[in-house]
């Protein structure tokens, strides 16, 4: 690894690591051995065997998009990064990478291209070691709500629609004002610019015929299944309601405190990847169970979002009649502020994107907001009894949803192969196999533990939003796990069931917010009052200490409140 202008070239043959290196790897490339320095924290795995002669790579050319990386490996303390691809190792990066780059190199920077089928890379951590640590904080920065990261064609189309590269938080800045001060302009303007979808104000809202269309030509089936979930969740959402509460005082009067449903809600359902007939479900019913009135869903002009026939009648089904092809901050943005025909709400909730999730933290104070949303989550808690397939299956269903992170837990170090090769096996099968591994690779873990007690205490520090206790006795592991979004215990309570269908909502905290943030439900659609009724003798017995603490704080005109109603008795 050599130093100056041509820093970052690899090339084939015996190559000594210079100063500065903490080891050298060396790889089998199809009869040629090379060593490579690993500089500072910047260890790469060890490649699998490739031919040499195909990866002949020109500087500053760009990655060819035949090489499908692996994963991107960092080295040297300057950033220099390569890609590790099914052929082998090739430089990625801009023209300063080395005039003769040779055959396998790195460059400064760069990125990745798309992922394809190849050996998953996953993650390993050790928690038995000093080193964890470290690692662990990275996998939690990893997960962490961030307003920074975006892709290169999210940057791309940045550029395009407001002519400078701004971060994601100036963009939902922009939009939010915007739409604040031009209303429905602003929000058909930017729903043009960023989802190609030419509305007006007519086409905007979703018309009572075509909803009622919707839901006449879904099969008996669906809405059968549409039918069986709500009940199920309004089962649930009504058991856990806040009720009031009234208690006597001694001597007269009685203080209480009354639970009221917020008028109007929106909610946002997401439209990009997937359909999302399941979000509306999962938001709506919980509001309904509580009193709310007025509904309002927003999702993207797409096939997945507002033009999707299956969430079009879920939404009939469930009374909703208020649907608006919008999405993304300037949906929020509208909902928040109110804009002509869409009326101002109180509080927004539900899943989206990093720009509905900074456009709900923007909005926050002028509207309530359920959360600050990230990606998905799970960690599955596995030992000598949890199957493989099962804890496999497990982690696959939450990175589907790319991106999505899933880690799995566990002292029992022969696991730990049997479910790679499960992912192995179950990737191939899957119709969105790409993507989530590109999850598993990019957010994904496999954690050894010393023991029940590390995986408990480990649990509360990543505070994930799906914690499986896959293992045995799970209720017992249960009792030591103080933060998680939802719990599921034993090996027939996978995720699924809570993202579908048992009853408790699937709008839960992500990046470790379960430390002190809960799921959705359906007392979050209520706001509360106390109410406080004192009788004259209530007033009297209490009068002494209300007057001595005013007159300390020196509040004069409190105690007077108080003593001017005792005067006329003296």
């Amino acid at each position: 690894v050599e130093s100056g202008p041509a820093a970052g070239v690899l090339m084939c043959g015996d190559v000594a690591a210079e100063e500065g290196a903490d080891q050298v790897l060396t790889f089998d490339m199809g009869g040629t051995t090379a060593k490579l320095g690993a500089i500072d924290d910047g260890v790469p795995a060890i490649m699998p065997s490739f031919e040499v002669d195909p990866i002949h790579y020109k500087a500053g050319s760009g990655l060819p998009i035949s090489l499908p990386a692996v994963e991107l490996l960092e080295i040297g303390a300057g950033g220099g990064s390569i890609a590790r691809t099914e052929m082998g190792i090739v430089q990625v990066g801009p023209e300063s990478a080395g005039a003769d780059p040779g055959p396998i190199c790195y460059g400064n920077g760069g990125t990745a291209p798309t992922v394809t089928d190849a050996n998953l890379v996953l993650g390993r951590i050790d928690a038995r070691t000093p080193s964890a640590k470290e690692e662990i904080d990275r996998l939690r920065a990893k997960l962490a709500p961030s307003g920074d990261v975006v892709s290169e064609a999210g940057r791309q189309k940045t550029i395009e629609i407001f002519g400078e590269p701004l971060a994601p938080q100036q963009v939902v800045e922009r939009i939010c004002r915007e739409v604040r001060d031009s209303g429905i302009e602003a929000v058909l303007g930017y729903t043009a610019k960023l989802d190609g979808a030419e509305l007006n104000r007519d086409t905007l809202r979703v018309p009572a015929e075509e909803l009622s269309a919707a839901h006449d030509a879904a099969s008996d089936e669906f809405l059968t299944t549409i039918r069986r979930i709500r009940e199920n969740l309004l089962r649930f959402q009504r058991a856990i309601l806040h009720e009031d509460v009234r208690v006597e005082i001694e001597g007269g009067g009685w203080l209480g405190q009354r639970y009221l449903p917020l008028q109007r809600v929106g909610l946002c359902v997401p439209g990009g990847a997937a359909a999302y007939p399941s979000t509306v479900l999962m938001t709506a019913v919980p509001a309904q169970a509580a009193g709310v009135k007025e509904l309002a869903v927003v999702a993207p002009p797409t096939p997945f979002g507002s033009y999707n026939q299956d969430l079009l009648a879920t939404c009939h089904e469930l009374g909703i009649t208020e649907v608006y092809r919008m999405g993304g901050a300037q949906a929020v943005a509208a909902l928040a502020y109110g804009c002509d025909g869409v009326p101002k709400v109180d509080k927004i909730v539900g899943p989206g994107n990093l720009f509905v999730a900074l456009a709900k933290q923007l909005v926050f104070g002028e509207v309530d907001i359920d959360s600050i949303a990230g990606p998905s989550e799970v960690i599955v808690v596995a030992d000598e009894t949890t199957r493989p397939d099962y804890a496999a299956a497990d982690l696959i269903a939450q990175a589907e949803h790319s991106p999505g992170s899933a880690v799995l837990i566990t002292w029992h170090e022969p696991l730990v192969e049997q479910v790679v090769e499960q992912l192995e096996a179950q990737l191939g099968v899957l119709e969105r196999s790409d993507l989530t591994r590109q999850s598993l690779e990019s957010f994904g873990a496999l954690i050894t533990v010393a023991d029940r007690a590390q995986a408990a205490e480990l649990c509360d520090t990543l505070a994930t939003e799906h914690l499986h206790i896959a293992c045995a006795d799970p209720e017992s592991l249960l009792s030591d796990v103080r933060c998680a979004g939802a719990v599921f215990l034993g090996p027939h309570s996978p995720v699924p069931v809570g993202d579908y269908a048992a009853g408790p909502s699937h709008v839960l905290p992500t990046g470790s917010t379960a430390r002190f943030a809960s799921g959705l439900s359906s007392n979050d659609f209520l706001r509360s009052n106390s109410v406080i009724a004192f009788t004259e003798e209530a007033l009297a017995a209490n009068a002494e200490d209300i007057v001595r603490i005013a007159q300390v704080e020196g509040l004069t005109g409190h105690a007077r409140a108080v003593t001017i109603r005792s005067e006329d008795k003296q």
